[in-house]
């Protein structure tokens, strides 16, 4: 087990379970997260709110549990009144953190709706909530995977953190010098806010293969020829994926992350093991 040079804040990422069997599992997930006390758990918003009742429905269980939840609320596509809904309906329950995206446009819609970018949706929630929202926004370590120039992606990070944001998380690597860097950048560019990295437990190598290849996200070489190495030995993989992210974490630790934000794809073993073995759970 590793002592943290300090413990940051933990935050864990969950998606709308599909059916009741897959609610009530959630929560005995939420359970076990909860030895390492999160900060708070986030949960996904489906294309142009493809999953917004669902979405409301884990946020309402997570809270009933005891724990901060953040849905994410995307804006492409939508209304200044269909958001403002979204808002209130969140209000009702005591919900006070978003992460806010601009998504991605459901399959067959043609236009973008009256926000382009997220940071327009900050911008709305500011000036027609005021202060009540706690923002977290997204950034990429690796450059968004529709940007063509990294300036450009900078640029845009800063615009939603201008607009209102509070603090960030990351999408998934695997190369911390990526994330410092990114960090650097930024910094340089006058932004303050926390920037938390966002990590991927390796569940199934061909899955987070594909999730890669999606995002533009860089697998490195050694890590790569290691996995396809072991086939179909799960348990090789599991040992070896825990390795490798435990170390990406202790480096992000000691270099001075602010959190560490887990996507868990619904499972607590490979987080909360990871955990442990930094020294941010017990067991």
């Amino acid at each position: 087990m590793t002592t943290p040079i300090h413990k940051p804040p933990i935050s864990f990422e969950f998606f709308p379970p599909n059916t009741p069997v897959g609610s009530d599992k959630l929560k005995t997930v939420v359970q076990d997260l909860s030895a390492v006390d999160p900060e708070f758990f986030s949960v996904t918003y489906g294309a142009g709110g493809a999953t917004r009742d669902k979405t409301l429905a884990t946020v309402k269980d997570i809270a009933a549990l005891g724990h901060e939840a953040a849905p994410h609320l995307s804006c492409v596509g939508s209304t200044a009144a269909s958001i403002g809904e979204i808002l209130a309906t969140y209000r009702e329950h005591g919900i006070r953190r978003l992460v806010a995206l601009r998504g991605d446009l459901p399959s067959g819609t043609a236009t973008t709706g009256e926000f382009r970018y997220a940071s327009d949706l900050i911008r709305f929630i500011r000036q027609t909530q005021g202060d009540d929202w706690f923002i977290e926004v997204a950034a990429y370590p690796e450059y968004h995977p529709q940007q063509r120039y990294a300036r450009q992606d900078l640029q845009h990070f800063a615009d939603k953190v201008r607009a209102g944001a509070n603090s960030a998380i990351t999408q998934f690597f695997f190369n911390p010098d990526a994330y410092f860097h990114f960090v650097d950048e930024v910094r340089a560019l006058g932004v303050t806010v926390p920037i938390v990295p966002g990590i991927m437990p390796i569940q199934s190598y061909a899955r987070i293969a594909q999730f890669a290849a999606r995002d533009g996200i860089e697998i490195p070489r050694w890590v790569a020829l290691k996995m396809e190495g072991f086939l179909d030995d799960a348990a090789s993989i599991r040992a070896f994926g825990i390795d490798v992210v435990t170390r990406l974490c202790e480096r992000l630790i000691a270099g001075g992350a602010p959190g560490i934000h887990f996507y868990t794809l619904n499972q607590s073993a490979l987080s909360l093991e990871i955990c442990r073995r930094l020294g941010l759970a017990a067991g």
